[in-house]
């Protein structure tokens, strides 16, 4: 009889469960840390990140006195091409360590690894994160240091904050596409000169106006030199173009991603997604009134009166753009240091001071104002602090000696008139020859010259100017008193520069002026 035997037989192991898609959003989080490393310890990147820093903390300490009263709708753009250079070296160093594995030879091995080409594109990419969120960190230092100030002017902008970190996002980005779409390391030095000339071209049309300019997603602030302007009227779409260049980041990524075999569904959802974020971008950027805007620009220009609102301090009213109120308690108190020193009505006169500014066929464009012909009234720009202060003062003592600021277009090279003005300006200022050096063209005390103020100068002959020195070298209560007492010869037309000498008690110049007819 045989016996029959019987074969248990063990269940084959079931083959290890693939990991989990966390465990791969954990592996490419650990190697985007680990590419943000290596990226720090590449020279380029460290030294620019450096000089950037260093650019930032001189310009902020190298001040002068205008600058303590900022104005805010300027600072905002003044962040946005300081970090260019710490992008250049953030695009090549990325576009280098996107090719590392080419460049050792070492591309086969990564075949025989679970991670997939496409999440190690997604990998470099979020390595340029931190380097983004740093000069964000940057940016807003600046802007809040200045923004403290006591004299910080109007507000700035969110959108236009955020050009410089999404600069330095995008060059990450485009540095990491182009390792996917031409993978040589003469790349990014080719590249970067045209786009550079691409961006300046399209800065300049935005500048200009143009609407397709601000197609770019990187933009150059242009320095015009011009005196800055309320915040609606400088028509720039800033929040639009910050959503505009987040998206076009987005669809670059999308674009490495597909590129490397990344075609899930999550991506390609995100493709769409962020075409559709850079469209809206694109259609807001475009879709401003420009007629509404230029009429708006042109009625501040013409007739500012429309859009200001005024204040009354004392004896006089100051009107001005919503933005500048609170620096009107700063003008009462020049009008009222000058008018101290005045005499007969002018002592007690009321002006009203207006906000004026200039545009052309663009904004924040250098350009003088025309002297106002309206008896009494004083213009004062939109810059404040430094020389600013005693350029004002002129505009207010030629109105209270010539009744109005069109004083300046008459004949006046021997006249009293501009040595009553100089008095009154510089009468009553802490350090009068400093402030007179610095008021002149020619920085000099001495000869001919002229006076800067809000709208036309002051022209000062040289026995005018050697007056106005002796003035300055009495004694201030007994010249003030003098003034005073003949105000009505110093602020006439038919008062010579001489006889102003005279009246007043000092040596009268011996150089003889000739007027031009």
């Amino acid at each position: 009889m045989s016996t029959a035997t019987s074969t248990i037989t063990e269940p084959t192991p079931a083959l290890a469960e693939p990991p989990r898609e966390r465990h791969r959003a954990r592996a490419v989080l650990a190697l985007a840390r680990f590419e943000a490393r290596e990226l720090l310890l590449q020279v380029p990147v460290l030294l620019t990140f450096a000089l950037y820093l260093g650019y930032v903390a001189l310009r902020l300490m190298g001040r002068d006195g205008m600058d303590d009263y900022p104005v805010l709708n300027t600072v905002d753009r003044q962040t946005q091409t300081e970090p260019l250079l710490f992008a250049v070296a953030v695009f090549s160093c990325c576009n280098a360590a996107a090719l590392r594995s080419r460049k050792s030879n070492t591309v086969r091995q990564f075949d025989v690894l679970a991670m997939e080409p496409w999440r190690r594109i997604l990998a470099h990419v979020l390595s340029v994160i931190p380097y983004a969120a740093l000069t964000a960190l940057v940016v807003a230092g600046e802007f809040g240091l200045e923004a403290l100030k006591p004299g910080a002017i109007g507000h700035g902008s969110v959108g236009e904050l955020a050009v410089g970190p999404l600069t330095v996002l995008l060059a990450g980005v485009m540095g990491v596409l182009l390792a996917t779409l031409l993978p040589s390391s003469f790349v990014p030095i080719l590249a970067t000169i045209p786009l550079y000339l691409l961006f300046v071209v399209a800065s300049a049309a935005a500048d200009e106006g143009s609407r397709q300019g601000w197609l770019s997603p990187v933009l150059f602030v242009a320095r015009s030199g011009g005196d800055p302007v309320p915040s609606d009227l400088l028509g720039r779409p800033a929040g639009w173009h910050a959503v505009y260049a987040a998206g076009v980041c987005a669809v670059l990524v999308c674009v490495a991603l597909l590129r490397s075999g990344g075609r899930t569904r999550a991506v390609k959802a995100a493709a769409v997604l962020a075409l559709a974020v850079t469209a809206a971008g694109a259609a807001g950027q475009l879709s401003c009134d420009t007629k509404g805007l230029e009429a708006a620009r042109r009625t501040a220009f013409d007739t500012p009166q429309k859009v200001q609102s005024c204040a009354r301090h004392g004896r006089s009213t100051y009107c001005s753009f919503d933005e500048w109120s609170g620096v009107r308690s700063d003008w009462a108190e020049v009008v009222d240091r000058v008018q101290s020193a005045a005499g007969g009505t002018a002592a007690q006169a009321g002006l009203t001071v207006r906000q004026r500014i200039y545009i052309g066929d663009q904004v924040e464009v250098d350009g003088a104002l025309d002297p106002s012909t309206t008896p009494g009234e004083v213009t004062v720009g939109t810059r404040w602090g430094g020389n600013r202060v005693p350029e004002f003062a002129v505009g207010a003592a030629t109105v209270l000696v010539g009744g109005s600021e069109d004083m300046t277009t008459q004949e006046t090279c021997d006249d009293a008139r501009p040595v009553t003005v100089m008095w009154l300006v510089l009468s009553t200022d802490p350090t009068p020859m400093a402030t007179f050096r610095n008021m002149r063209l020619g920085d000099s005390v001495s000869g001919p010259d002229e006076v800067l103020a809000p709208t036309n100068g002051l022209s000062l002959t040289g026995p005018q100017t050697t007056v106005i020195r002796e003035l300055l070298e009495r004694p201030r209560a007994v010249m003030t008193a003098r003034v005073k007492a003949h105000w009505a010869q110093l602020t006439s037309a038919s008062t010579t520069t001489a006889q102003a000498a005279a009246l007043l008690g000092v040596k009268a110049p011996e150089e003889a002026v000739k007027c031009e007819e």
